[in-house]
Formats: structure tokens, sequence, C-alpha cells
């Protein structure tokens, strides 16, 4: 079972479903409040000039449906030439609400489109929130954005959009829907958690024969992924025309290996396959929002850390572009069963913390770690 699977993504389109995409009518029309009170008017006066014949109540009629000709016409102009985009945050976080940009472009030369809204749609269905433009000008983009909250890690699909216009009476709701698939990543909820302190009495005596990012000056390396710019030697990179770094000896109390077990039972993930919800799913996601906290927090304090999961791991690396690489793995964590090893062992000599849902017994848990914390 993927992280996917615990937070439900909408399936896979068959057949039936292309079937009834191509089946389906270019434009969607419901009738607003006013609407229908206009068509029980005009029908029910419509009955009265067929009985009686009176040349009023034709007239009557005629002008009645002239409004509603007029609806459609003009609702299709407005809705013409429109090119919608969306553009997601850099980072969104399960259970913290951000804001998706919406910009809509009218493409249109000389009319202007009026009552727009915009929805995104998740498996064909529309989001709780819309956006709502009263005016686009002819030939400009106005922007808005709508406020979310994702409630599970993972990766969720934004099929495309639904426009819709009121527009000129309010009697008719007219839309029509675009595909433009996006694929947004959710990371795991940041909770407060607390960082424990390095297991020897003076934190930064200690020293280790390897390379690291704190310490003493120990030589010169070519630049590699993730690297602090700060690190660079200007004056050897441009003798030999390569990015030089300097190396520095590690400091013990500055490395760690945030381990996090996303190991489930047979019985808990066969219930999830069959659509349950077990609490052993919500140990699990706290579980895997911890060790993302305790990821963020080790790192912001500028220690070098390293994720270790079954089927899953981050080397060590510090610095700003080593957070987003953890969550990315966390927020794609599969969950697996107890036969699956962890990736690496716990080094004996480093910092490790293990993270392990709460209630949950699993075999083949590693040993040897500093810590161990309950999520």
């Amino acid at each position: 079972m993927t992280a996917g699977a615990a937070i439900a993504p909408a399936p896979r389109r068959g057949w039936w479903a292309r079937l009834r995409k191509r089946l389906r009518p270019p434009r969607r029309l419901t009738f607003t409040r006013d609407g229908r009170v206009l068509f029980m008017l005009a029908l029910g006066i419509g009955f009265g000039a067929i009985n009686t014949g009176n040349n009023l109540l034709y007239l009557l009629v005629g002008w009645l449906c002239s409004f509603i000709v007029a609806s459609g016409v003009l609702s299709e102009v407005t809705m013409k030439g429109l090119t919608v985009r969306r553009r997601p945050p850099a980072r969104l976080f399960a259970g913290q609400p951000f804001l998706m940009e919406i910009a809509v472009e009218n493409g249109k030369p000389s009319l202007a489109s009026f009552s727009i809204e915009i929805e995104d749609l998740v498996g064909g269905r529309p989001l709780d929130k819309k956006c709502y433009f009263l005016k686009i000008p002819a030939g400009k983009t106005q922007r808005t954005s709508y406020r979310h909250t994702f409630a599970r890690r993972g990766t969720y699909t934004l099929d495309g959009f639904r426009i819709a216009t009121k527009f000129p009476f309010g009697f008719f709701r007219k839309s029509r829907d675009i595909d433009e698939p996006t694929e947004v990543l959710v990371y795991p909820a940041l909770v407060p958690v607390v960082r424990p302190m390095p297991r020897t009495e003076s934190a930064g005596d200690a020293r280790a024969a390897r390379l690291g990012r704190r310490g003493e000056f120990h030589g010169l390396r070519e630049w590699r992924q993730g690297d602090d710019r700060r690190d660079v030697h200007w004056k050897s990179t441009a003798r030999s025309g390569r990015t030089m770094v300097r190396e520095y000896e590690d400091e013990l109390m500055r490395r760690v290996v945030v381990c996090v077990d996303n190991a489930l039972p047979a019985a808990v993930r066969t219930a999830v396959e069959d659509g349950l919800a077990p609490p052993e799913i919500d140990a699990l996601e706290r579980a895997i929002s911890v060790a993302a906290s305790l990821a963020a927090a080790y790192l912001d304090a500028g220690w070098s850390v390293a994720l270790v999961a079954r089927g899953a791991q981050v080397p060590t690396s510090a610095g700003r572009s080593q957070l987003p690489r953890i969550l990315r793995a966390l927020a794609l964590l599969d969950t697996v069963g107890d036969d699956t090893p962890f990736a690496a062992p716990l080094p004996p000599r480093t910092e490790s913390v293990l993270v392990h849902p709460r209630g949950v017994v699993v075999a083949g848990r590693p040993s040897g770690a500093a810590r161990v914390v309950e999520a």
C-alpha cells in the first residue's frame, strides 16, 4: 500500500469514463432560482396564450423568450477566449491551509468577460472553493487565489477547471470544463517537537576522522549537490575552472539519523485496501509527521541529517536543500510489511532517533538507536 492509497486519490479513468467524457455536452446549463421563476412564468403565459389566442399574451411570451435567447448568446460570448492557469505554492503541508493562485487571461481583442467563476476539479468534482472575477478586460489577465487544505500527505491530481458564468441576467448558470491536469505534492504535517540534545557531555569537543560540514578545516574538494555556497573557495575555483568547496572535520554531535518505521501488520494493510480506516493508519501518519518535524528542527539548528525508512533513504546532508529532499521522501513513503528491511543500518557512532507508530507492533526494527520516539 502506498502513501497515495492512504489519501484515496481519484481512480484511473476506464473506458466507460472516457466514453462519458466524449458524450458529455460541451456546456452545462442549470437554472438559478430567478431562472426557474422566469421559465415557469413563460410556460404559464404560453399556455394561456394558446388557450385564449390573446395577442398581448403572445407578445409577452416572446418578450420572455427573448431574455432566454439573449442570456444564452451573451453568456457564450463572455466565456469564449478565456485561458486559465494555476500556480501552486512552493510547499504544501497536510492539514495546513494554503493559497492557490488562479490566473485568467481574456484572449478576446475587444470584448470583456463578466461574472466569471473558476473552480478547480479533483476527480471530476469541484473543490469546495471557487474564484470569482467580476470583469476581465479584453486582452488582460486577472489573478486571485482560493484557500484550501489537504488532509493527508501524498500526491494529488488537479484534473482541470470549470468555467461558469451567470451573465447577463442571472437566470441560468452556464459552465464548461477544461482539462488542465497538475500534480501537487503534499508534505507531511509539521508538529511541535523537542530536539534531543547530543549524548556526549560536552558538545563540539569530540571529532571523527570523517568529513563533514563543521569543525576544523580539512581540505578542498569539488562541489556536490547540496553544498553550502558559503563554503565555495573562489580562488581555487578561478584557478582550476571547477567549483571547489572547503571540507571540514566532522563533529559527532552535529550528525543525526532520523529513522521512521513505516511498517504495518498484514491485517491492517488488508483493512485499508478494503476501504476501512483503522487507527494504526493515523498512528503511522503521526509518526511520519514527527519524523519530518525532527528533521526540520535538526536542520534549522545546523545539523547534518539523514533519513532511513523501510525501502527509502535520504543520504546525510545539511543546508536548506536537504529539507525538501526529506519531506518529499516522507510524502511519498510507502506503507510496507515488516518483512521489508530498513534501507540502511544505524551508524554506531552517530546520533540517531527512531520514530515508530504508537501501539503498532512489528518485527525487524533496528537496534542501537540513541532515542526512541512513539508518535
